[in-house]
C-alpha cells in the first residue's frame, strides 16, 4: 500500500522523500479512520441492532446480557481489530514499530475480552437468580471463582506478551510461588471449599433465617458470597461470617421450621403446690358447666365411680380409691381449648404435660405447634393462648407461683398485729 501510494504522489511532482513520508502519513490516518468508523458502525448500527432484537424477544436471558453491557464491551473489539490488522501495511519497514503497536493492541484485546467474559458471568447470575432453585443453591461463590480464574488467565496473557515470552514460561515459574500464592488466596480458597458443601447439602441459601451467637448473628441471609456471608439481623444490622466458618462452627437454621408449616409453642406455667387438691362435689358440678370440659367430667365421673365400686371403696375420704383432682381437670381443659383453637396445627406434637415440681410450683407445659410461622403472628398466637391459660387458673381454684413482690411483703407485714 505504502509503495501505491508513494508512487502516486511521485507522479504528482513530489520528492520522493516527502512522498515517502506523506505516504506513511495519509496510511496512518486512513488506519486510524477506518478504526473510528469500525468503532462507529459497530455501537451505533450493529450494537443499536442488537439490542433492538434483544429488547422485542421473549426471551428475558438475552437482556440480562444486554444490562450486563456483555454487547457494548464487545464493540470495543472492532476498532482493535481493523487496526491490528491493517496497522502492518501502514507501518511498513518500521518493525520495531509493529511489533510495539500489535503487541499493546493484544494487551488491550485481551482486557476487552476479559470484561466481556465478566460481564457474561455476571450475566449467567443474573438469569439464575430468575429461578427458584438459587434460593437454595447460591452460584455466587462459583461464579467469583470463575471470575478469579479468568482474570489469572488474563493476567498470564497479558505479562507474557509484555515480556515476549510464552504463557507456559511463567506457569513454570509459579510453581515456586505455591505456597505464597495459597497463603494470599487462603481465604478465597477456604471459601471456596465451604461454598461447594454448602451448595450440596443445601445447608443455608439465601432468606434462610440462621442463627451463630459466635459472631453475633441472628437474622436472614442477604448473600452467600465466595469468602463471606452476609446476615440481616433482626434489629437490621449486618453481620458478615467467613463462609467457611459455616463449615467449621455450629449454627442453627430455622428453614426447617418454615418448610414444616408449624412453629414450636414450648412454654410452663407455674402452679402453686399448696393450691392443688381433691375436687369434691360443689367443685365437679362448676367444673361441669364449662363447655370444653363438661363431657370430660362425666366421662370420668362415670369411670371413677365404676372403678371404685369394683373395689369397695370407703367414699367417707376423699383420700380413698381414685379422685379427680383440679389439676388434672385444668390439664384437660387446656388440652381441650387447644385442640380447638384454629391457629394450632393439629397434625404436629402435641403435648400438654406436667413437669417435675420445683421450689417455683409445679409447671404444666404445652408442647404444641401454630401453623402460622410468621414471627409477628406467631407471637401474638402465643401470646393470645397464653393470656387465656393464666386468666383461666384461677376458674380451677388453683394459683399462680411467682417469688413475692415488695407489695406482698408490704400488705403481710400490714397484717401483723404487734403485741400491746
Amino acid at each position: 500500500m505504502l509503495e501505491i501510494l508513494t508512487t502516486w504522489l511521485t507522479d504528482l511532482g513530489m520528492a520522493d522523500d516527502m512522498a515517502a513520508h506523506m505516504a506513511r502519513g495519509i496510511s496512518i490516518a486512513g488506519v486510524l479512520v477506518l478504526g473510528i468508523a469500525a468503532d462507529f458502525v459497530a455501537k451505533h448500527y450493529i450494537l443499536s441492532a442488537l439490542t433492538h432484537i434483544i429488547s422485542r424477544s421473549r426471551s428475558k436471558w438475552d437482556d440480562a446480557v444486554v444490562r450486563q453491557r456483555a454487547l457494548s464491551r464487545l464493540a470495543h473489539l472492532a476498532p482493535a481489530l481493523v487496526i491490528y490488522l491493517l496497522a502492518p501495511a501502514a507501518l511498513e519497514g518500521m518493525d520495531s514499530v509493529i511489533a510495539f503497536v500489535r503487541s499493546a493492541l493484544q494487551v488491550y484485546m485481551i482486557v476487552i475480552l476479559m470484561l466481556v467474559l465478566d460481564s457474561l458471568l455476571n450475566s449467567i447470575e443474573e438469569i439464575y437468580q430468575q429461578f427458584r432453585a438459587s434460593k437454595e443453591i447460591p452460584i455466587r461463590g462459583f461464579i467469583q471463582v470463575l471470575k478469579l480464574v479468568l482474570y489469572f488467565v488474563a493476567g498470564i496473557s497479558v505479562i507474557s506478551i509484555l515480556l515476549n515470552k510464552t504463557p507456559i514460561y511463567l506457569l513454570s515459574g509459579i510453581g515456586a510461588l505455591a505456597a505464597v500464592t495459597m497463603l494470599v488466596f487462603k481465604d478465597a480458597i477456604l471459601g471456596f471449599v465451604a461454598g461447594i458443601q454448602l451448595a450440596a447439602n443445601r445447608m443455608v441459601a439465601v432468606g434462610d433465617w440462621i442463627e451463630m451467637p459466635k459472631y453475633g448473628a441472628d437474622g436472614d441471609v442477604l448473600e452467600v458470597a465466595l469468602t463471606t456471608v452476609k446476615v440481616q439481623n433482626w434489629d437490621k444490622t449486618i453481620t458478615t461470617i467467613p463462609t467457611y466458618a459455616l463449615i467449621s462452627d455450629s449454627f442453627k437454621n430455622w428453614r426447617g421450621m418454615t418448610d414444616s408449616g408449624g412453629r414450636r409453642i414450648k412454654r410452663a406455667v407455674n402452679i402453686d403446690l399448696g393450691s392443688i387438691k381433691f375436687c369434691n362435689e360443689e367443685m365437679l358440678e362448676r367444673f361441669g358447666k364449662i363447655q370444653y370440659i363438661s363431657e370430660y367430667i362425666e366421662q370420668k365421673k362415670h369411670e371413677l365411680e365404676a372403678f371404685n365400686q369394683s373395689k369397695n371403696v370407703d367414699n367417707r375420704s376423699l383420700v380413698n380409691g381414685r379422685r379427680m383432682t383440679n389439676i388434672g381437670t385444668f390439664r384437660a381443659y387446656v388440652r381441650a381449648y387447644l385442640h380447638d383453637h384454629p391457629a394450632i396445627n393439629q397434625d404436629m406434637t402435641f403435648l400438654v404435660r406436667q413437669l417435675p415440681p420445683t421450689e417455683h410450683g409445679l409447671p404444666i407445659e404445652v408442647y404444641v405447634f401454630s401453623n402460622n410461622t410468621v414471627w409477628a403472628n406467631y407471637e401474638a398466637i402465643q401470646a393470645d393462648i397464653f393470656d387465656h391459660i393464666l386468666a383461666v387458673v384461677p376458674e380451677f381454684d388453683l394459683c399462680l407461683y411467682q417469688n413475692p413482690a415488695g407489695s406482698d411483703i408490704r400488705t403481710a407485714w400490714g397484717k401483723v398485729e404487734l403485741p400491746g
